[in-house]
């Protein structure tokens, strides 16, 4: 008997101390209790027909429950929730004059609701930062339900990058593990990736979208959430950071310290850091907690079966007809089991793409998947891809960028299309392509009895971080609709988004544009800037509106000397705002990256010790086929003028992919 007792407290020990240890790597301090608990109760408690009122700052202070069914319109919606918001107002702008007896009965019961030697500063200022959050509780749990068929794949492979399991949670918080989620910021897919930050792990373009197929988009996940780690040196800003961007996270942790994750969460004052970023690490405590513990919350839940598939990848190009019925299975099935397939796919105006994968379940198919394939006839298969007709120009294009990707010039598109300018392009508009032929003749005009007004030039398309979702793409439900603290909506946003406070259009570039990108593109308090790969005093003078010469004679820079990498520089801020210039350097940067991501996709990364004599620069550009910029960003603490031999650095493992 002792010895089985002496047995057990030694596993005991050894469970606490794995238990202390996993705790070590998901820290919740005393602090952020009621921020985790608030979450816990959206989660598990309020269910999509209700929500509260609460305190944007201070979670713990929930005002009230609100009934929003979901058969009210939204107009009706926006109605109930302004109403009680101003009555809310009213109580706290009594108590924030000092009122502190012969208090009502609504006024005692929101007084209450704060410590009680509460300022009358903080009350005046919780009337601004009344919030709505609408209830998730049914949402969750089909989440839950749904999380079965991928739970496994999914530990499977955070298991093998080093990514604790723990955060097969992060789905439930982006999107209620719903694969057909899709968000107002062009997010996609249970993991909600960004096109920018897609597509360096995976293809993301009108062929294929592999951020729609939750086993490939899980993939890419785990790569990025080590890459976070790598360089935060921990999880919850790791975690933090796939929400709000590594550099902002990284600035963050300059101002606060790396580990200060109260005050980081509670005090830093990011332009972009809102609602969304300062409640993603204990909206994910708090998911981590609910999947953990599932019958605990959920009493009864059950998880569903993951469907055991058979794969192949195809050697050559096929028409999706020629697939479904070499498989015996319908088209429909073959998009319900392969998401990443565009429209353009089932439309037939592209064939399934060599070298991309077909995913049905094995008890779809009747035999060997790569048998049924070699019966395809052999003049059915294709060695290219069906050249483009048309491009739809989304916003952040340039007709340069867009003769590059489909090997043609910008002269030819000018003409093609009967283009006025090279320069006025808009968001939209659908080009011409060289593979569809000249435009045909327009017919003759009869003269008309009055002059007809000349056209109007077409605006420029603005740069942004992100382009919109197709509009092919399903629309879904995602999981923490809001309603703006400021602005009263019940416009329904991916979880991604938390979102209530980054909602201006000039704000959400900044935040979505570069989230795997740690380099600082921001401008100090003293106007300084750092230089960044890619980057010219030209460049700085364009996008300020100013001729090069000031920016020397700020600087006291010598005719014709350049600018290095991480040098700081000095601006003048003249005739544009620092938002403006920041949103035009961050445009310039994504489409620099975006561009080489559409034919390199990331694959791993891999480290090197440098030797005596080594040049990074030879390293990066020759022996690794880096560019310097993406080097940088895999090491950014690093100075490459100073490296020492038997420092270790990092190089991302790059593929080119074709784009056709």
């Amino acid at each position: 008997m002792t010895r089985h007792k002496s047995l057990w407290l030694v596993v005991l020990v050894l469970f606490c101390a794995f238990g202390a240890a996993a705790d070590e790597r998901f820290p919740q301090p005393a602090e952020l209790k009621p921020d985790v608990d608030f979450w816990l109760a959206i989660f598990s408690r309020y269910s999509s027909d209700e929500g509260v009122l609460h305190d944007n700052r201070h979670l713990g202070v929930v005002y009230e429950r609100v009934d929003m069914p979901a058969r009210l319109s939204r107009r009706e919606r926006q109605r109930r929730v302004s109403a009680q918001r101003k009555q809310l107002q009213a109580v706290l702008r009594s108590l924030a004059g000092g009122k502190r007896s012969n208090l009502t009965a609504e006024e005692a019961r929101i007084l209450a609701l704060w410590p009680e030697d509460v300022s009358n500063e903080t009350l005046a200022a919780a009337v601004g930062r009344i919030r709505y959050q609408q209830g998730l509780s049914d949402r969750f749990r089909q989440g839950l339900e749904r999380s079965g068929r991928w739970r496994d794949f999914i530990e499977t492979e955070f298991t093998a990058l080093g990514v604790p399991i723990e955060l097969a949670a992060l789905p439930h918080v982006e999107s209620s593990y719903n694969p057909n989620a899709r968000s107002h910021v062009g997010a996609s897919g249970i993991w909600q990736f960004t096109r920018s930050t897609g597509r360096r792990f995976m293809r993301v373009d009108h062929v294929l979208d592999e951020r729609n197929d939750p086993f490939t988009a899980t993939q890419s996940a785990g790569k990025l959430l080590a890459y976070n780690y790598s360089i935060t040196g921990n999880w919850p800003m790791a975690i933090t950071a796939y929400n709000h961007g590594l550099a902002g996270v990284r600035r963050a942790m300059r101002q606060h310290g790396d580990t200060a994750y109260v005050d980081i969460l509670r005090n830093y004052r990011g332009r972009t850091f809102g609602f969304a970023s300062r409640n993603f690490y204990v909206a994910f405590l708090a998911a981590k907690e609910i999947d953990t513990n599932p019958e605990r919350y959920f009493p009864g839940v059950r998880r569903e079966a993951p469907t055991q598939y058979v794969v192949a990848e195809l050697d050559a190009y096929l028409p999706a007809t020629d697939l479904s019925a070499a498989l015996g299975v319908s088209e429909s099935a073959l998009r319900r089991y392969n998401p990443a397939a565009q429209e353009t796919i089932w439309t037939g105006n592209k064939h399934w793409p060599k070298g991309a994968g077909v995913r049905v379940p094995a008890s779809m198919v009747n035999g060997s998947i790569d048998d049924l394939l070699a019966g395809v006839p052999s003049d059915r298969w294709a060695s290219k891809q069906l050249p483009d007709l048309y491009h739809t120009i989304v916003r952040g294009d340039t007709l340069s960028q867009i003769a590059q990707r489909y090997d043609t010039s910008v002269s030819t598109l000018v003409a093609l299309n009967n283009l006025g300018s090279r320069h006025r392009i808009r968001a939209g508009q659908r080009l011409r392509l060289p593979a569809a032929g000249p435009a045909p003749a327009p017919p003759v005009q009869v003269a008309a009895a009055t002059p007809t007004p000349p056209p109007q030039p077409e605006p420029e398309p603005e740069p942004v971080a992100d382009e919109p979702a197709p509009a092919e793409e399903p629309v879904a439900v995602a999981s923490l609709p809001a309603i703006d603290a400021e602005e009263p909506s019940v416009e329904e946003v991916t979880p991604a988004a938390l979102a209530s406070e980054v909602t201006t259009v000039e704000e959400a570039p900044l935040q979505t544009a570069l989230l795997s990108d740690p380099s600082d593109y921001s401008v100090a308090d003293d106007l300084t800037i750092e230089v960044q790969p890619l980057e010219t005093l030209g460049h700085f003078a364009d996008w300020l509106g100013i001729r090069t010469q000031r920016l020397r004679d700020v600087n006291g820079f010598a005719f014709r000397t350049p600018v290095a990498v991480g040098q700081r520089i000095k601006l003048v801020i003249d005739d544009i705002d620092v938002p403006t210039f920041e949103s035009r350097r961050i445009a310039y940067h994504r489409n620099q990256q975006d561009q080489y991501f559409r034919e390199h996709v990331i694959t791993g990364v891999t480290e090197h010790v440098v030797e005596r004599g080594e040049s990074i620069w030879i390293l990066s550009l020759r022996q690794y086929g880096v560019p310097i910029w993406l080097f940088r960003q895999y090491n950014p603490e690093l100075d490459p003028e100073k490296i020492r031999p038997g420092t270790t650095i990092r190089f991302p493992v790059l593929v080119d992919v074709e784009r056709s």
